[in-house]
């Protein structure tokens, strides 16, 4: 008993105890292995929850638990709505048109995650003269209530008087009941583009509730400007197209704020607060087209693909155990590493994956094998050579970086291209992709480079058909 004891412990001290770049290397992949399993479990709480579970209840210990996360699923995942606006910019000049839908886009963003719409997607796409918002709600069935959250986004605008009292006689018109094409203000550069902030307060003459509006520094310059050209005028403010108020400008006014009033009850004035807060368009939009997405399908759908991603880490790491033996081997556990970080990013910052995402993934699953095949390839080379061991494995890492640098810096450049300049389907096949690249590179490099040093202290080399000699 004593002898096999003596035999366990001078195995444990002959690999923890090496020299000491043996050592480090098996301290730092002791920690990566660590981590990589808390990913594992991070990603799929259920496997350590309900083992946990049972040991708390038999041994009465208290284990903590992974907190349940679902990963965040898009639109075609999940199910939700779909909905697309057309933006009305005939009042904006052309080199105005792109600030003023990108705006547009942020305010909406804002509005429908202030409604708590998480993972929501908006974008904007320009086709001619024709600007339309694209929003995707996932999880959010009701259609009408995806209408409601967006369509509660006011479009906030401040018209000027028109010149030689043309305002008056429009405005008697519209008293006398006749209808005139000409509107009694006219339009100016300063919208709800360039709100900052709103808050209610109460008229000290009246009690009534009025809302302060803050603009930012350039609309701010805007407003002292207009209260400048327009001393002794009306300055009207229109919400919707409706006209709320129109105040004789008394004095120029510096800072960026102005008051709203009107005959609002103290609830109307909180809720147009609100409204302003979440966001002005600079421009009015109108609903176009709107799309309920099943989840039914979705579910289908997200289970093919998870199934094919089994698949392909199954085949791929077949591949290579079968092909390259040891080395295969070895690959497979940074495999593993790779998957479990992949998914905790996905899970942890949250990446919202698509189909078109998953399919990036599955993708990079290939190619963070690619890496590994170039560094086996290079060791069948130098163990041809008759090269030490040791020799071989820093030899064909360093001989086989340059191929593996500029192939995967090439994947993600493009994948950054496709991110930034296509459409949101595509974007989600580019962030996944990318970042399983970037990690596929951590996994192959430094994860079964470590590996290869640490297992080459078993004195294996000398059975070549186990290195694919």
């Amino acid at each position: 008993m004593e002898k096999k004891e003596s035999k366990i412990i001078s195995f444990l001290k002959w690999i923890f105890m090496p020299k000491s770049e043996i050592r480090k290397s098996a301290y730092i992949l002791t920690l990566v292995f660590i981590f990589a399993f808390y990913a594992f479990f991070y990603s799929f709480p259920s496997y350590w929850n309900k083992p946990i579970s049972l040991i708390n209840e038999k041994y009465n210990v208290n284990i903590p638990k992974i907190q349940e996360k679902n990963f965040s699923l898009g639109l075609d995942l999940q199910g939700g709505s779909y909905l697309i606006y057309q933006a009305d910019m005939s009042r904006l000049p052309k080199e105005e048109r792109r600030d003023a839908i990108e705006a547009m886009r942020n305010v909406i963003e804002r509005r429908v995650n202030i409604f708590g719409v998480s993972e929501s997607n908006v974008y904007y796409s320009i086709n001619g003269d024709i600007y339309r918002i694209i929003v995707e709600l996932p999880g959010v069935k009701n259609i009408e209530q995806a209408i409601d959250m967006i369509g509660q986004t006011p479009y906030l605008e401040f018209r000027k008087e028109r010149p030689n009292g043309e305002t008056d006689l429009i405005l008697q018109a519209h008293f006398e009941g006749k209808r005139l094409n000409e509107e009694p203000f006219l339009p100016t550069k300063l919208n709800g583009k360039y709100l900052n902030n709103a808050e209610v307060s109460f008229d000290q003459n009246t009690s009534k509730p009025v809302v302060n509006i803050y603009f930012n520094s350039e609309g701010a310059k805007i407003f002292e400007e207009l209260t400048k050209e327009n001393l002794g005028k009306r300055l009207a403010i229109y919400l919707d197209g409706k006209l709320i108020s129109a105040p004789v400008v008394q004095s120029v006014i510096p800072g960026g704020s102005a008051v709203i009033t009107g005959n609002f009850t103290l609830d109307e004035a909180k809720q147009l607060m609100l409204n302003l807060k979440a966001g002005a368009l600079p421009v009015p939009i109108q609903l176009v087209s709107q799309t309920t997405v099943n989840a039914s399908l979705g579910k289908v759908d997200l289970q093919k693909s998870l199934q094919a991603g089994l698949w392909a880490f199954a085949l791929v790491g077949l591949f290579v155990v079968l092909w390259y033996r040891i080395p295969g081997l070895l690959a497979l556990l940074s495999l593993f590493v790779y998957a479990s970080l992949v998914l905790f990013i996905f899970k942890f910052l949250p990446v919202t994956l698509t189909l078109a995402g998953i399919a990036g993934f599955i993708l990079s699953i290939g190619m963070a094998v690619d890496a590994n095949i170039l560094i086996f390839e290079r060791m069948r080379e130098e163990f041809r050579a008759n090269k030490p061991f040791s020799m071989v494995i820093d030899l064909s890492f360093k001989r086989a970086w340059p191929s593996i640098r500029d192939s995967n810096l090439s994947t993600m450049i493009t994948a950054v291209i496709l991110y930034f300049f296509t459409t949101s389907l595509v974007k989600g096949f580019a962030l996944t992709l990318f970042v399983g690249v970037l990690v596929s590179m951590f996994s192959a490099v430094f994860v079964t480079r470590l590996l290869l040093k640490l297992f080459s202290r078993l004195k294996l080399d000398k059975f070549g058909f186990l290195w694919y000699k």
